[in-house]
């Protein structure tokens, strides 16, 4: 029989809040880290609204220096995300010359240390100045350059790598931490996502014309998912990373748990039936909820509270009828439903992980909070708004669902039972 898998640590770097508590009270206030951002005025972006974490110095001493002078933004996200979920977890870094053979990592990007190769490598390669590049430069901008740094600092021996599947990457990883678990192949998994803040990641999709421009001059205003006046999403950075664990050896160790994942699904639309390489299949969507549903052996009446990807994109209403239909659930007998990328924007390959901590913090806590900015709601999906919260509300809950659905047509659910040692 398969291992129970449940949460025991998590740790987060966002556009509101540095930490994990800082994010909980960001996440009870429904304070928004959005920002105007002159630099992307500056370079011509038609949006210049931006969700980037700030006053991480404190944080980044904690980094030894010579780690910190060969860590990117992304990898320096993903450094504190990691060493707060472990501390969270009770757990220390391996002592002595050998590594904890029962701890791995999986910790995804979708595009990473693109601001060391456009900053550093593409300028001194075209100015013929190849030795000014340094050493470090190819363990900053290797995909799994992440989850190396983090296996360096606590001395994890078990499977170490870096998945990326665009903006399922974060969620994808988690299950992928999960599945490795459960077949006995390691006791512990850090798992999440990391994005860095480079404006030559958001360039393309500003070009695509995704990226929200009417907004502008207020911010916070700017990321609006569900909304009829959504033009699409703000791009972000920071890093979510959560420690996984077997039921057994988090309790033989007697900490805290914060949920179980009882469910969880990963698949792709084969950009079929609707689906296209930067618009999902709504056929492939539902098959992942309902797989999750199933795989969690569950009533899906029994979900009291989705976690959506609501981008602020015209793929928002085709979501929610998503949900309505792989959980047979009309308005009126829906869940309640909350975007966070109303708060903290977009993050491409760290937002599911980012997402997955919001949800567990309200399912621990028993809230939900407001998703802002969708006063006029999309008329498509209008029996819905009784469902989406205008303020936070504290309400008990026991099933939680997160997705997430990538360019490629690629999804992944993630269904979270509140913890009870009963």
């Amino acid at each position: 029989m398969a291992r129970r898998v449940v949460i025991t640590g998590m740790g987060v770097v966002a556009a509101n809040a540095n930490n994990q508590l800082e994010f909980l009270d960001a996440l009870r206030a429904a304070r928004s880290g959005l920002r105007f951002m002159p630099e992307l005025e500056d370079l011509g972006f038609a949006c210049q609204v931006a969700a980037i974490p700030k006053g991480l110095e404190a944080a980044l001493a904690t980094i030894p220096e010579n780690i910190r002078l060969a860590t990117n933004e992304c990898m320096s996200y993903a450094t504190i995300a990691a060493l707060e979920a472990y501390k969270d977890a009770g757990l220390e870094p391996a002592p002595g010359d050998q590594p904890d053979d029962t701890t791995g990592a999986i910790i995804g990007t979708g595009i990473g240390g693109i601001d060391t190769l456009s900053l550093r490598v593409v300028p001194n390669v075209r100015d013929k100045r190849v030795k000014r590049i340094g050493s470090t430069v190819v363990e900053q901008i290797m995909g799994s350059g992440s989850a190396a740094r983090i296996a360096g600092l606590l001395g994890l021996g078990n499977q170490v790598f870096s998945n990326s599947s665009a903006c399922n990457t974060g969620t994808e990883a988690m299950i992928m931490g999960t599945q490795r678990i459960q077949l006995g192949l390691a006791d512990r998994m850090l798992v999440g996502g990391t994005e860095g803040s480079d404006p030559h990641i958001w360039a393309g999709f500003d070009s695509m014309k995704v990226l929200s421009r009417k907004f502008n001059s207020d911010p916070e205003a700017a990321s609006r998912p569900m909304s009829a006046s959504a033009g699409g999403f703000i791009p972000a950075a920071g890093s979510g990373v959560l420690v996984l664990e077997d039921l057994e050896t988090a309790q033989k160790r007697g900490v805290r748990i914060y949920a179980e994942i009882i469910g969880s699904a990963i698949n792709c639309g084969g950009m079929r039936a609707g689906g296209t390489m930067t618009m999902p299949s709504s056929s492939g969507v539902q098959k992942c909820i309902s797989q999750a549903l199933k795989a969690a052996a569950i009533d899906p009446r029994a979900v009291d509270y989705i976690n959506g990807h609501l981008t602020a994109t015209i793929a928002d209403p085709m979501e929610l009828n998503n949900w309505s239909v792989a959980l047979d659930r009309k308005p009126g007998d829906f869940p309640w439903i909350n975007s966070t990328k109303s708060l903290i924007g977009h993050s491409l390959g760290a937002a599911g992980a980012i997402e997955a901590v919001a949800t567990i913090l309200q399912l621990h806590y028993g809230f939900i909070h407001a998703s802002r900015n969708c006063e006029d709601f999309h008329p498509d999906i209008k029996d819905f708004v009784r469902h989406v919260p205008q303020s936070t509300q504290n309400v008990p809950l026991q099933i939680a669902a997160k997705a997430s659905f990538g360019f490629g047509d690629v999804n992944s659910c993630v269904i979270f039972r509140k913890w009870s040692a009963s």
